[in-house]
């Protein structure tokens, strides 16, 4: 049972809940989690059920991420200090602000097709002083101006890893994203000076990405 009236508690017992079941490991990990205030990301009327650990509407057909999986794709990306990442498919902006608490506001940039959705993720960040880089856009064309990144990772299912995102990945960087459409699996990819290095990480469910695969 949640206390609506204490997220930091609630906050914390979710984050440890996490830990106990082995769905996060990284201590960065574990610490952004327990600095971000999920209720602050969620519409008022879910407010109630910010710390359940599944996935919430937030409006545009779209979802936050339950916070198991926004943990368990920082772990595997292995995010360090510093870093310079793009994320695809802002949605409320929990996400990013997860990473930011890793990885420093400053080197995150994130692009969201839905503009009424990146206008509010854009307030909502700025008022908890994420100071995230945000544009509106089409994910599969990326954000090539501040390339090249060292992890990417798609908030959304991708029916295949975009050219354009692979393009902008520093050499030794990684790109993590839900590939599928019907069926959908988690799949990372490690860009080396010889190809690209795959592993599938199980199966998942994500909204479908939005724009043009073209």
């Amino acid at each position: 049972m949640f206390d609506s009236g204490d997220p930091e508690a609630n906050r914390k017992r979710m984050v440890d809940r996490l830990v106990d079941r082995g769905r996060i490991e990284r201590e960065r990990t574990i610490e952004a989690l327990r600095t971000v205030p999920r209720h602050a990301f969620v519409p008022d009327s879910r407010r109630s059920a910010a710390y359940a650990d599944r996935p919430l509407p937030i409006g545009e057909g779209q979802t936050i991420s339950a916070p198991h999986m926004v943990g368990i794709m920082c772990d595997l990306l292995a995010l360090e200090p510093g870093e310079a990442v793009l994320e695809i498919g802002t949605g409320c902006g929990y996400h990013a602000a997860v990473t930011a608490e890793i990885v420093g506001a400053e080197n995150v940039y994130s692009v969201e097709y839905v503009e009424t959705l990146a206008r509010a993720a854009d307030e909502r960040l700025g008022e908890l002083g994420y100071d995230v880089s945000l544009r509106v856009g089409d994910g599969h064309e990326g954000w090539p101006s501040h390339a090249p990144y060292d992890a990417i990772y798609l908030t959304c299912a991708a029916a295949s890893v975009p050219d354009a995102l692979l393009a902008q990945l520093r050499i030794g960087g990684r790109l993590l994203a839900p590939i599928g459409e019907r069926r959908q699996e988690l799949v990372s990819v490690r860009k080396r000076d010889d190809g690209l290095e795959r592993e599938r990480h199980g199966g998942v469910r994500f909204v479908p990405m939005q724009g043009s695969a073209e």
